[in-house]
């Protein structure tokens, strides 16, 4: 997450102004908490965790999920973002700046594209599918991958190779894109699950290699927020939210640059295509592989969200 340092996000400074919503940070950096366990771990009533829990919700900063518990419904808090970075001074040209504000008014257009709606793929085992109510086929088995149910994925698997998703192009004559922003929960694939299990993951758009991230784990420790009941215990439970933006200054994942890759550069154009290619390569330094997860799967309730900023020329 970058914000640019100005009076229009004072609800974030004034949230990171208390040592008590402070430390709520702190708590759930390492695993979602409900209200009564945030209550215990800071030693104040519910009433004053709830208040607190409000403000950070009102800043954007924490999610408070309603799920079931033991008796009956309870709110669980968890991170938004794994990091924030303060931009004090933008670029000169918000249109090219990681900070640009997409809710400003600008022309672009956003999509949503399901992570079982792949158009390419090549596999390996551990790999796998599975929709909201069911598994996909067998797992390890990766001709499941071209079964006409993989579109109902919620969650997909594999331990090296890719897949590539098509994004719409909406671009008209006389336009050229500025900014392309990807949003997406990922992390990586061990058998059952291995908090600690880096991988090497490239994202590639048109071909054009734009950066890795290396993801730190499989994670499973913690239930993922919105799985299904039948979802096992003993299986990957959910990955960390990334963004991945292009523009003129370059490539970054949450505001950190991760190559020098331009959009220019990458082919876009109207009535060209867009593929976004997400891989684990074998040969790697940490070939840890790649898990998917869908707005029905893990903790984020969100598929590949994806935001194309353009001007006219």
């Amino acid at each position: 997450m970058e914000i640019e340092f100005s009076t229009k996000h004072m609800e974030i400074w004034e949230c990171l102004s208390s040592s008590t919503r402070v430390r709520m940070i702190e708590l759930l950096r390492d695993e979602p908490m409900n209200l009564r366990e945030l209550a215990d771990k800071l030693g104040i009533s519910g009433a004053i965790v709830s208040r607190h829990v409000q403000q950070l919700e009102s800043a954007g900063l924490i999610a408070a999920d309603s799920v079931p518990g033991e008796r009956g419904r309870q709110k669980m808090c968890r991170l938004l973002h794994d990091r924030m970075t303060i931009v004090f001074r933008p670029s000169s040209s918000s249109e090219h700046s990681p900070a640009a504000d997409w809710n400003d008014g600008g022309k672009g257009y956003r999509v949503s594209i399901p992570i079982g709606q792949y158009t390419k793929f090549d596999v390996k085992p551990s790999c796998g599918l599975a929709s909201f109510i069911k598994r996909i086929g067998m797992v390890d088995d990766p001709r499941y991958f071209a079964d006409p149910e993989h579109v109902e994925a919620q969650h997909l698997w594999f331990s090296s190779g890719y897949v590539e998703y098509r994004i719409p192009n909406y671009l008209i004559t006389a336009t050229t894109p500025t900014v392309l922003r990807m949003t997406l929960e990922i992390g990586s694939e061990a058998p059952g699950y291995r908090e600690d299990w880096p991988s090497d993951i490239d994202f590639s758009i048109n071909g054009v290699h734009v950066g890795r991230w290396t993801s730190p784990g499989d994670f499973g420790k913690s239930r993922g927020l919105l799985n299904p009941d039948w979802w096992g215990d003993r299986d990957s439970q959910h990955g960390v939210q990334k963004a991945l933006l292009v523009t003129e200054d370059g490539s970054f994942m949450d505001g950190v640059k991760i190559s020098d890759v331009r959009v220019s550069e990458l082919g876009i154009r109207p009535g060209s295509e867009i593929y976004l290619r997400i891989s684990s390569s074998e040969s790697a330094a940490y070939p840890g592989g790649v898990s998917l997860y869908g707005r029905k799967f893990g903790n984020y309730p969100h598929d590949i969200e994806v935001m194309v900023r353009y001007e006219t020329v």
